[in-house]
Order: structure tokens, then C-alpha cells, then sequence
């Protein structure tokens, strides 16, 4: 069988070390998990297992609750941070995508909306739109 491979996200703490690692005890952990803080991944007998992330985790829930901020609030700005993390990701797939389409085709065109409706209108490569200074007053 071939060794899985492990890395901050691989479920491996029983509750006991992670509560040790985390300096919480182990009760508290629990809640934890009942409320959604922190959810450790289950074996297939049922047990909590931790990963060094959801041990970071926890040392991040205990720094924000030592600050004053109610379970509440701890939740909702791991939230956020998720979020945060999800998008820079994101952009950085986006900016990674931008290169290659750029490197693989230096010849691209550009495109442009139109002035008559918005429809799209292909320019050459260091072509610009005439803009039309023209004001429009739209009535539903």
C-alpha cells in the first residue's frame, strides 16, 4: 500500500494531542466542533482527528477569544479570512490564466463595447474606441 501523502491539511491528532498542541483542553475542543469552529475529520469509527491546520485553527480561536471577541464574532472572522484566502487563490488562477492566454497568442484581438446598444466590437491590437461624448437619459 502506498504512503499517503502528508501535509498540513492530513487529519493525524487524536483529540488529546491536539488539545495538548492547541494548550486547550480537550472538552473545549469539543464545543468547538459542536458549534462549527473548528471541525476535525472523523475515522470510521467516529473519532475526532486533527490536522496541524485545524491545530492552527484552534490556536487562532484562542489568540481572537483572548482579545474579547465572542464565539460569534471568532466564527464569522475565520469566516472572512476563508473567504479572503478562497479569492486570492482565485485571482491568482485568473492572473496565471492571463499569462499563458497572453504568451500563447501575442496576436489577440481586443474587444470593445459599441456605441450602438452594447453590442461587441473586435479592434486591432492598439486600436482605440472614438468615445462618444453624446448624453443619454434613460426612462424606464
Amino acid at each position: 500500500m502506498a504512503n499517503p501523502r502528508l501535509d498540513r491539511f492530513t487529519p493525524v491528532f487524536a483529540i488529546a494531542a491536539a488539545a495538548e498542541l492547541a494548550e486547550m483542553h480537550p472538552q473545549t475542543l469539543r464545543q468547538y466542533d459542536r458549534i462549527g469552529l473548528v471541525s476535525p475529520q472523523r475515522t470510521r469509527g467516529n473519532t475526532r482527528r486533527y490536522s496541524l491546520h485545524d491545530v492552527a485553527r484552534l490556536r487562532e480561536v484562542a489568540r481572537l477569544s483572548a482579545e474579547g471577541l465572542s464565539l460569534e464574532g471568532i466564527r464569522r472572522v475565520l469566516e472572512l479570512e476563508d473567504q479572503v484566502r478562497r479569492l486570492e487563490d482565485r485571482v491568482r488562477d485568473l492572473e496565471r490564466a492571463l499569462t499563458e492566454e497572453r504568451l500563447q497568442r501575442p496576436d489577440r484581438r481586443v474587444f470593445a463595447a459599441g456605441s450602438a446598444g452594447g453590442e461587441v466590437v473586435t479592434l486591432r491590437r492598439g486600436t482605440r474606441m472614438r468615445r462618444n461624448a453624446e448624453v443619454v437619459v434613460w426612462q424606464p
